[in-house]
């Protein structure tokens, strides 16, 4: 795909795309949409029994769009500023919200940070760079209010995973790397720097979705299903994409012109997009930034997001410890049934 203008923002392209992929993403939509309205059914799903509070649909962009909002998860009775995270979902750029997502605001909030989980324009029909402009607002809502809820954003985190990951990375590249995109300027004018990014199983460079097919076999419908992704929050663009790409942008091995944050990423073996995480991590090495990679044998995508399987709970349990030693005085939830599950770590500075 070349790249030579950028797309109007949000601009309806829905009729563009192929009908396959619209009934698809409905269906995948539909599904775990109702999962996730199903779990939070459940007694473990109540924030109040973790003494988690829940402020909803905040808007943070000055839009009356939809997805302009966010939820503020936040522990009761803090005596004083808490730590920040910033929660990006995933879903491909075109699914899911912060409404399918709660379990990850309320995991962080449980172990003591103020969550703000962040809805953002899908490309299903605002294809790039809607869902990264959205995410730098959300930021700039963060540097102008979050100590109205007890949060301390010296002490922020950038989390997300699959696409939410990506959205992590890039936003944090924006922060610490002087930029010619509006989105990215708007960012870097707050001064926050995140003290940590968790990029979780993340899909890292959208173009060029046939890397994960040359490198080793996969069924068919895993190779429609990328390339998808990629047509989807790629359509239209043709140039000024640089960002949709974070990790391309940390492998040509640039200074920054800020310091960047400590990384930490997961991934399982048997994730279809493992590639990224592996090539995330040598990124890294080579700009000599602190990171902790960790790989979970045998595991599929966002296998995370199922926390009553011990390789979640381990997943959640080294991601708290590892902001523990980042941001200092942060505690962490007991979790139990972890010992049998190992992940194969890499630790790097």
């Amino acid at each position: 795909m070349s790249r030579n203008s950028q797309p109007r923002a949000g601009a309806g392209h829905i009729s563009q795309r192929p009908l396959r992929a619209i009934v698809t993403e409905g269906v995948a939509n539909a599904f775990f949409t109702g999962l996730s309205l199903a779990g939070r059914l459940t007694p473990f799903a109540n924030p109040q029994r973790y003494n988690v509070e829940v402020i909803r649909d905040i808007p943070y962009a000055g839009s009356a769009h939809p997805a302009h909002r966010l939820d503020v998860y936040r522990p009761v009775g803090a005596s004083e500023a808490l730590p920040v995270v910033l929660y990006l979902h995933g879903g491909g750029f075109t699914l899911l919200s912060k409404e399918t997502h709660w379990l990850m605001a309320l995991q962080f909030a449980r172990a003591g940070y103020v969550v703000c989980n962040v809805s953002y324009r899908l490309a299903g029909e605002h294809p790039f760079p809607a869902a990264l402009e959205d995410s730098a607002d959300a930021l700039c809502w963060i540097a102008r209010n979050i100590d109205q809820w007890g949060g301390d954003s010296d002490r922020l985190v950038f989390a997300g995973e699959s696409a939410g990951a990506n959205l992590a990375v890039a936003l944090t590249i924006a922060t610490c790397y002087r930029r010619p995109e509006s989105y990215a300027q708007k960012a870097w004018e707050t001064g926050l720097v995140p003290r940590a990014v968790i990029a979780g199983c993340g899909i890292l460079q959208v173009s060029d979705p046939g890397r994960f097919l040359r490198r080793r076999k996969l069924p068919w419908w895993v190779g429609t299903m990328l390339n998808d992704i990629s047509e989807g929050y790629l359509r239209g663009v043709t140039c000024g994409a640089d960002l949709a790409d974070p990790l391309l942008i940390l492998e040509r091995g640039e200074p920054s012109d800020r310091p960047l944050p400590s990384f930490m990423a997961f991934s399982g073996t048997r994730d279809p997009i493992l590639d990224d995480t592996r090539r995330l991590e040598r990124a890294l090495s080579k700009l000599g930034v602190h990171h902790q990679v960790d790989y979970y044998p045998g595991e599929l995508h966002a296998f995370h997001a199922l926390p009553y399987r011990s390789a979640a709970q381990r997943c959640w349990r080294e991601t708290l410890s590892f902001l523990r030693r980042q941001l200092d005085e942060v505690r962490i939830p007991s979790v139990s049934g972890i010992a049998s599950v190992r992940p194969l770590r890499s630790v790097g500075t």
